[in-house]
C-alpha cells in the first residue's frame, strides 16, 4: 500500500477510535502485531503477539476505564509503510478519575495490516490513574 492509503486507513481506524469503536483497529492487527510502550512503569514493555496485546494491554486498559477507550486524533504524518498519529484521549476511570493523555503514535504497516506500533505518553500520568495493570483485570469486570 502507498503512504496515501496508510495514512487514509490509520484516519479511518481512528475515525472509529473516536467514538469508542476500535473494531477496525483490532480487525487491522497483525496476528504478530508488536505493541511497544516506552518508559518504565508497569504498563511499559514490548507486547509481541495480537493475542498477547489484546489479553496483556488493552484487557487490563478496559478493567480500568468506565467505558470503552476513546482517543481523538488530531495530526497524521504517513511516509511508505509508517504513519504518525499525534492525538488525546478522553476517558474516565471506573472510580470518576480524568484519564486523558496525550500521544504519538509511530505505526508499521504490511500489506494492509498493522504490524507494529511504538507509543509515546505522558507515563508519569499512565502510573498515577491507572496504577498496576495486574490488579485492574483482577478487579475487572468485562465491558460488552
Amino acid at each position: 500500500m502507498s503512504a496515501i492509503d496508510n495514512r487514509k486507513l490509520m484516519q479511518e481506524i481512528f475515525a472509529g477510535l473516536a467514538d469508542r469503536n476500535g473494531a477496525l483497529f483490532t480487525e487491522r492487527m497483525a496476528d504478530d502485531f508488536r505493541w511497544i510502550n516506552i518508559g518504565s512503569n508497569k504498563w511499559s514493555g514490548t507486547f509481541d503477539g495480537k493475542e498477547a496485546v489484546m489479553r496483556d494491554l488493552l484487557g487490563p486498559l478496559r478493567a480500568k476505564l468506565k467505558a470503552r477507550s476513546r482517543t481523538v486524533a488530531h495530526r497524521f504524518f504517513a511516509d511508505g509503510d509508517y504513519v504518525i498519529v499525534e492525538a488525546r484521549g478522553d476517558n474516565l476511570t471506573r472510580e470518576g478519575r480524568p484519564y486523558n493523555n496525550e500521544y504519538c503514535f509511530v505505526f508499521h504497516l504490511l500489506d494492509g495490516k498493522i504490524s507494529e506500533v511504538k507509543e509515546y505518553s505522558d507515563t508519569a500520568l499512565v502510573e498515577a490513574v491507572l496504577g498496576d495493570p495486574a490488579e485492574a483485570v483482577a478487579a475487572a469486570t468485562p465491558l460488552r
